[in-house]
């Protein structure tokens, strides 16, 4: 039987829709494009990947914040 990763298809279909010209997207087009990323980090965010990216980011935030003072 075939499965299909959620995140996966989500990213793809981020991906997919990123690629088009941004001056041929209506405001509806952008709005989906929004919520599909969103859905996309809600997948993402309670995953071992997710919690890596955000330790990555929150370290990569902080060390900012030491460098400016």
């Amino acid at each position: 039987m075939l499965t299909i990763n959620v995140g996966v298809l989500l990213a793809v279909i981020v991906i997919l829709r990123l690629r088009r010209r941004t001056h041929s997207r209506s405001r509806n087009d952008e709005k989906l494009t929004v919520v599909i990323v969103l859905a996309l980090g809600i997948i993402i965010a309670p995953t071992p990947l997710g919690e890596g990216i955000g330790d990555l980011l929150g370290q990569l935030a902080s060390g900012i914040t030491d460098s400016s003072r």
